[in-house]
């Protein structure tokens, strides 16, 4: 499965953005998707994951009510949509596919990764 992030970009603080994430090859809706992110100096942190049919969403503390994760089968696309966004979620921003049954928020988790896009939310 290859993976290609795109949407990042620079956003006022209070501003909102969507990524996106297109999946090609293996079969998209074998994979729970999640994205992380890893801003500069700092581990990769987990943000969400979605189920393979949309069946459960699953976020990061604190992110939840701000980040909204959705796929799209038919556009083998998984999408994250970001508002009310904070200087502290200035990071780069990862999508992931993972074989794992269950919530999956470990990097370890996760099978296959996209290039990460870089979120800078500053004035």
């Amino acid at each position: 499965v290859q993976l290609q992030a795109s949407g990042g970009g620079l956003v006022q603080p209070g501003g909102s953005l969507g990524l996106s994430c297109a999946a090609s090859g293996g079969t998209f809706s074998n994979y729970q998707m999640g994205w992380f992110r890893q801003a500069q100096g700092k581990e990769r942190e987990f943000v969400a994951s979605i189920g393979r049919n949309s069946g459960f969403t699953y976020y990061a503390d604190g992110l939840k009510g701000r980040f909204t994760i959705s796929r799209d089968s038919a556009e083998r696309t998984v999408y994250l949509q970001m508002s009310s966004l904070k200087p502290e979620d200035t990071a780069i921003y990862y999508c992931a596919a993972s074989n794992k049954f269950g919530v999956a928020s470990r990097t370890s988790s996760y099978d296959y990764w996209g290039q990460g896009t870089q979120v800078t939310v500053s004035s």
